[in-house]
């Protein structure tokens, strides 16, 4: 299940994504009110992303934070990753984290293992495909 704090990084992340690129920093009172996410939160939050890479930020009076890159360049797995870890359900099949189960008697027959693969695989290939420009696409094919 996706966190509150991963929720409260995606939701700052797409409205970052949506600002002018060539516009001045976005003010993180600003990101905190349009993105629905408590200050507290979201000033460890973007520091992770800022830490990341994905964001750059910029102090004084007109200060704030911007995207490091464009918006299509930077997936929603690659921000999960960023505040939760591994995608994998379980850490026996984790690509980053692989750790033993330690109640498993035989991976390589573990029913549980292959399936969460498959999830992992599937969940990875999804995240991954969407950018934070393909989530405003959605948005307009919708409206």
């Amino acid at each position: 299940m996706l966190t509150q704090r991963s929720r409260y990084a995606l939701r700052a992340m797409i409205f970052l994504s949506a600002q002018p690129v060539s516009g001045a920093p976005t003010p993180m009172n600003r990101i905190a009110a349009e993105a629905n996410v408590p200050r507290k939160f979201l000033e460890l939050i973007l520091a992770d992303l800022r830490e990341a890479g994905f964001l750059v930020s910029t102090r004084g009076k007109a200060g704030g934070y911007r995207l490091s890159r464009p918006a299509h360049l930077i997936s929603l797995g690659e921000i999960i990753r960023v505040i939760e870890g591994p995608l994998a359900l379980v850490p026996c099949v984790s690509r980053t984290a692989y750790r033993p189960c330690t109640d498993c008697r035989d991976e390589a027959t573990c029913a549980i293992r292959h399936a969460m693969a498959r999830v992992r695989d599937e969940t990875a290939r999804i995240l991954d495909g969407t950018s934070l420009a393909d989530t405003h696409a959605r948005d307009l094919a919708a409206a």
